[in-house]
């Protein structure tokens, strides 16, 4: 019996297709997602791939040559894709449409008597997930940790961990983290500090400013600090929301708390700030990180607490990371035989998701 090789068969069922799309739904809807999407820029150059997304005025594309292409919407000239997708719009307005096009400025949805078009400009999102609509919350997080171990005339055993959750809405924003280390010499305890926060934000009405309260928790040893609370509300704004640069800063009032192992007892009102800022610079899935928080009491110029962190994290293998940072901790207000600058230099291993 004869048997038509591989090439030959192949083409027998393309002209087969190719005859029956007409009368076949399954064949044309076949060769209707075999169109790849066409992308024309202003310079005259020509994309071909799948567009899977659109933010922060960029719309992204993977090709056959990369995934997750990034290209300015100012720099597109046409735009044409005949896969169905969901759109949002600055307005919130969520629409579906095929197929899509972008001639000059215009967003034209739909063809024929049905073709309506809109500024591409309002353009936000391409297939928004759930917490994007308004719908519960998109979850991400860290848990790292380092560990160092000394041995000689004394035996030193060091544990440091850090651990980020935040839950980001439409409209609000909840923050979870934990930050810490354990020290052992010889067997017995040396310190024991830890940092925890919680932070609730409210986004005011699509805008960059949102509101927002805090609760911190602190003990450091080393500090002779058994516990500071401080608890307030602040406004903060988002001051650059691109990958290459993420910024945000915060100021607001807190009433503070001191307990100490040693000195007295305190407690104070004061002005308290936060800046948080991220850049991919270094590559795509490598970050630069910038945090410091700080309070300054109103009472006592010498009630002066700043909290800073820098760092890199780089990928290593699946959602499993790597990061150096240093971290400066100055305490204007350090009791006694305390130094006011604490510096210290780590690298953790982390699972980012």
């Amino acid at each position: 019996m004869f048997k038509p090789h591989a090439p030959v068969l192949s083409l027998l069922m393309t002209l087969a297709c190719a005859t029956l799309v007409f009368t076949d739904p399954a064949c044309a809807s076949s060769a209707a997602a075999a169109v790849p999407d066409r992308v024309e820029l202003k310079d005259g150059s020509v994309l071909f791939g799948t567009v899977v997304d659109a933010d922060g005025g960029k719309v992204i594309m993977n090709t056959a040559f990369a995934d997750a292409v990034k290209i300015p919407q100012a720099m597109i000239e046409s735009l044409r894709t005949e896969t169905p997708m969901r759109l949002q719009f600055a307005d919130g307005r969520v629409l579906e449409s095929s197929p899509i096009e972008v001639r000059g400025e215009q967003l034209v949805l739909g063809g024929g008597e049905e073709e309506t078009s809109y500024s591409f400009a309002d353009l936000v999102r391409v297939n928004p997930e759930p917490w994007e609509l308004g719908e519960g919350y998109h979850w991400t997080g860290l848990a790292s940790a380092g560990f160092s171990l000394a041995q000689g005339n004394t035996e030193n055993s060091e544990l440091d961990y850090k651990a980020e959750s935040i839950w980001t809405g439409l409209h609000d924003r909840v923050s979870l983290s934990l930050i810490g280390e354990y020290d052992e010499v010889n067997g017995r305890k040396n310190a024991q500090n830890w940092i925890a926060r919680g932070k609730y934000d409210r986004f005011l009405n699509g805008s960059p400013w949102y509101t927002g309260a805090n609760l911190s928790f602190e003990q450091d040893e080393f500090a002779d600090t058994e516990l500071r609370t401080y608890v307030g509300p602040y406004l903060g704004r988002k001051l650059f929301s691109d990958s290459l640069l993420t910024l945000e800063a915060e100021g607001g009032v807190a009433y503070v708390w001191e307990e100490f192992f040693v000195a007295e007892d305190n407690d104070y009102p004061a002005a308290t700030w936060t800046v948080t800022a991220s850049s991919d610079y270094l590559g795509e899935n490598t970050r630069l990180y910038f945090n410091q928080t700080g309070l300054w009491g109103l009472t006592d110029e010498s009630d002066v607490l700043l909290n800073s962190t820098a760092g890199l994290s780089f990928p290593l293998i699946l959602n499993i990371e790597g990061s150096a940072e240093v971290i400066w901790k100055y305490d204007l207000g350090a009791v006694e035989n305390v130094e006011k600058l604490d510096q210290t230099y780590r690298f953790r291993l982390g699972y980012r998701w």
